[in-house]
């Protein structure tokens, strides 16, 4: 079905629709080997989205999904692949979540660390990656315990080792891929966080229009509803990660 003109226009204002992609989550998002370019479950998306709006796809590569967010006011890209979170929220117009994913806690193997409880503590201190979904929850919910903020999930990783903190955050998949090749840590198996992954679009960039944000939910519905979630994370080898329920479920 044609889209309606002012869809269009506040998806894809430049002509082109500008697709934000957080290259540190491995879940949502890798390189294809072959041609070094973005695939995975949020490209397929994007491209998706873009072959129905009629225009050209563009990816805006960043490190880390706090990098994401900072440059929305930058107004460089005109939707993202985000976590929900309350922060986010008041500037990003979040659809509902299409894929569920877990974050989880990486601890040296001789921890004394063995529950989620017993990491909110004074003088434990969590590697994470500044404003991740990760960062953002547990800054909301720790009592005790301080976070140490690295530039990214992958930096985290490194700040918990170059420091010797006691504990690193993170997405449960690339920290049960590190746990897998380095024996001297391991993963509190309880999770931490459902970190819910939506689809976003630049709330100040609306002014009260709701017909965008109207159609961005029903195409992820519809996403859903399809298969087309649940082919592309097999396609991309991602079995751990949940295709999310219909919104309001």
């Amino acid at each position: 079905m044609p889209v309606p003109f002012d869809v269009l226009k506040d998806l894809a204002p430049t002509g082109k629709l500008r697709a934000a992609l957080n290259m540190s989550n491995i879940v949502l998002v890798q390189k294809d080997p072959a041609t070094g370019q973005p695939c995975g479950i949020t490209p397929e998306l994007a491209r998706e989205l873009a072959l129905r709006l009629g225009v050209p796809v563009e990816f805006v590569i960043f490190p880390a999904a706090g990098k994401v967010f900072e440059a929305l006011k930058s107004g460089v890209w005109d939707i993202a692949f985000l976590a929900i979170e309350p922060v986010r929220a008041a500037e990003i117009d979040f659809t509902a979540p299409y894929v569920l994913i877990e974050g989880t806690y990486m601890v040296r193997k001789d921890s004394a660390l063995q529950t989620i409880d017993d990491v909110d503590r004074a003088g434990v201190r969590i590697a994470v990656g500044k404003g991740s979904a990760y960062d953002l929850y547990l800054t909301r919910t720790l009592k005790h315990a301080t976070l140490v903020r690295a530039p990214s999930g992958d930096g985290a990783i490194e700040q918990f080792l170059a420091d010797n903190l006691e504990v690193a955050a993170g997405v449960k998949q690339p920290i049960a891929a590190y746990v897998k090749s380095h024996p001297g840590v391991g993963v509190i198996e309880q999770r931490v966080m459902a970190i819910e992954q939506a689809m976003g679009t630049p709330r100040a960039r609306y002014q009260g229009r709701e017909a965008a944000p109207r159609y961005l939910a029903a195409f992820v519905e519809e996403m859903k509803a399809s298969g087309f979630v649940a082919d592309a994370l097999k396609r991309s080898n991602q079995p751990d990660a949940a295709v999310a329920p219909p919104a309001g479920k």
